[in-house]
């Protein structure tokens, strides 16, 4: 069964696009088949997977207003191995215009959910189908995370442990919450993650402490320096 994770933090520089494309590219060197959806409007993540967002003429902006299928604007990584649905600087104009949309906030869990039944109809058990897919959802509580929560199992969350790291992380639990109580009851966090994370920093291992305490398991032993 294809599982979906949003990897989300509304604070930016968290290191979040480089976990979604390095962690892209790890599950495919594990023979895992994955999609990884940019969500971010400064289109990163893109870039991050080696493909130029300046010259695309379909991207994830054109599925979340329904002009066009997944299957349509979804390219293949030509570094990483996995498959990449694209955004670029067009996609900050669709919050805009997903206010004024029916059901704004589940057109990205609705599309994600029409490309893999067509998928898994069409085609054998060994052709293309996905183990995992991957939103890189952007630095804000926006119509474009919510989106990624909506379609999403899960959330993965990138952190700094600094000093108002735990504020911004109690904001977004508690959207989660709301996402789960109102529109996804299946969401769940997936895990946290310490990235650039300096153990001789007293500061980072209080926060670490914390986020042990309220957290346990949800807390990955791995942390990224």
């Amino acid at each position: 069964m294809t599982r979906i994770i949003a990897i989300a933090n509304q604070k930016g520089g968290v290191g979040k696009t480089t976990t979604s494309v390095n962690l892209a590219a790890s599950l495919c060197a594990m023979k895992r088949r994955v999609l990884l959806v940019d969500l971010d409007p400064q289109g990163n993540a893109t870039m991050g997977s080696g493909v130029d967002k300046r010259s695309l003429e379909a991207t994830v902006y054109h599925v979340l207003l329904g002009e066009k299928k997944i299957r349509e604007v979804r390219v293949s990584s030509p570094t990483g191995q996995f498959d990449l649905v694209p955004a670029n600087r067009e996609l900050a104009g669709a919050e805009v215009e997903l206010v004024d949309l029916p059901e704004r906030e589940t057109r990205l869990r609705d599309a994600l959910a029409e490309a893999l039944s067509q998928i898994r109809e069409a085609l054998t058990e060994v052709a293309e189908d996905y183990d995992f897919v991957l939103l890189d959802c952007p630095p804000a509580l926006s119509l474009l995370t919510l989106n990624g929560l909506c379609a999403a199992d899960s959330v993965l969350i990138p952190m700094q442990c600094e000093y108002y790291a735990l504020e911004g992380l109690s904001d977004l639990v508690q959207t989660i919450k709301r996402v789960r109580a109102h529109l996804n009851p299946k969401l769940e966090i997936e895990g946290l993650l310490r990235t650039m994370f300096d153990p001789r920093n007293t500061l980072a291992q209080q926060v670490a402490a914390q986020l042990q305490q309220h957290f346990g398991d949800k807390l990955y032993r791995t942390v990224i320096p």
